[in-house]
């Protein structure tokens, strides 16, 4: 890392080992060697994916709006959601960018962040149920979709206006959407959203809205950039010059992925006895297995799961594997609980956006 890298995390509250991929706005996570090192993320090890620059907010006369379609609006202070019974919960947020540099090595994404493994972190998160919030409110029949309104502002195509986006309603009443104030029990920090932020455990980052100030109950999905054009999936033949935002699909569920964190690409090592590590995610659903292949995939090693800590956060897994002399690739995939699992290429799910990488993972080699 450079001296104006570290510098930089040092400001944001991260660790000089972080990985910074973008300076303004700030972009970075942890390398995989650190990644998998706990369960928990350290708070100053957590990636960061922003759209701004981290907006100022004063705790002390912050204000949460709910309004729209219910029956009554109404807004409440950090003092007083402090006060509603806390709920502590484990969760993995992802961006859906994460692991698009393989993704750019296949062909060229132009305009995106080129995140490698990264864009993903499991931290406890603390706060108030979105559900008792809107208990309060009174959602009404056409009250469909969730809008949670941050305060960061950006620009896109001339235009400036903040980050936004919204989930349906039967997600938002389940117990484990939340309006975080702690993370990995302590106050939020600035990069991460504070004074309060949404966490969406299963579905994308970008449905996790930091800096929250206002929510709006809606009839049809968030018109904001973040949701109308950006994270949306299109397939291989659309690119900048073609594109109807209007028939992408609009991303919300995290798709099952899983990634080696140790050895590290290219990392020299000794022939014979080597423990792989890494992690895998299924987002809403579970992961079942994970396999490792020293042949390119005509054969696979069962690797050890730990166990399930947390229905909506990653299993780290391990694998001892016997490897033969000279160059070579360690390959990962995952199945979930659907007995679904990874594509292999990324070329197979290539967009110009390069969101939803989760091709089998793999790793150079060279023991010798």
């Amino acid at each position: 890392m450079s001296t104006s890298d570290a510098s930089l995390a040092r400001r944001m509250g991260k660790s000089d080992r972080i990985l910074v991929r973008h300076d303004a706005p700030f972009n970075a996570g942890p390398p995989p060697e650190l990644a998998t090192a706990s369960f928990l993320t350290p708070n100053d090890l957590f990636f960061v994916r922003n759209h701004g620059d981290v907006p100022e907010i004063d705790p002390h006369t912050f204000h949460l709006t709910i309004e729209g379609r219910v029956q009554k609006p109404f807004r409440i202070s950090l003092e007083e959601l402090r006060r509603l019974p806390k709920v502590t919960l484990a969760a993995t947020l992802q961006c859906a960018g994460n692991r698009r540099q393989e993704m750019m090595a296949a062909r060229p994404i132009p305009g995106e962040l080129g995140w490698g493994t990264e864009a993903i972190s499991t931290a406890e998160w603390s706060g108030v149920p979105l559900k008792e919030v809107l208990a309060v409110a009174g959602p009404m029949p056409e009250g469909r979709h969730v809008e949670m309104h941050g305060l960061d502002e950006t620009e896109r195509h001339g235009h400036r206006f903040t980050f936004g986006g919204s989930i349906p309603i039967e997600k938002a009443l389940r117990a484990e959407v939340l309006l975080a104030y702690e993370m990995n029990g302590r106050p939020l920090l600035p990069a991460h959203g504070a004074p309060l932020r949404a966490v969406v455990p299963g579905w994308i980052g970008a449905r996790s809205v930091k800096w929250l100030t206002r929510i709006e109950l809606r009839e049809e999905p968030s018109e904001n950039y973040f949701q109308a054009k950006a994270y949306r999936l299109f397939p291989p033949h659309v690119d900048q010059d073609n594109v109807v935002w209007e028939t992408g699909l609009m991303l919300g569920e995290q798709c099952l992925s899983s990634i080696i964190s140790s050895p590290g690409d290219g990392e020299a090592l000794a022939p014979g006895l080597q423990t792989v590590r890494g992690w895998a995610y299924a987002g809403e659903r579970s992961v079942a297995r994970v396999d490792v292949s020293l042949d390119g995939g005509r054969s696979w090693i069962v690797a050890d799961l730990e166990p399930e800590l947390s229905r909506w956060a990653w299993r780290r897994w391990e694998a001892r594997i016997d490897l033969p002399a000279g160059p070579g690739k360690i390959t990962c995939r995952a199945w979930d609980s659907a007995a679904q699992t990874q594509p292999e290429h990324p070329e197979q799910v290539w967009n110009f956006k390069g969101y939803m990488n989760n091709s089998w993972h793999r790793v150079r080699v060279n023991a010798g």
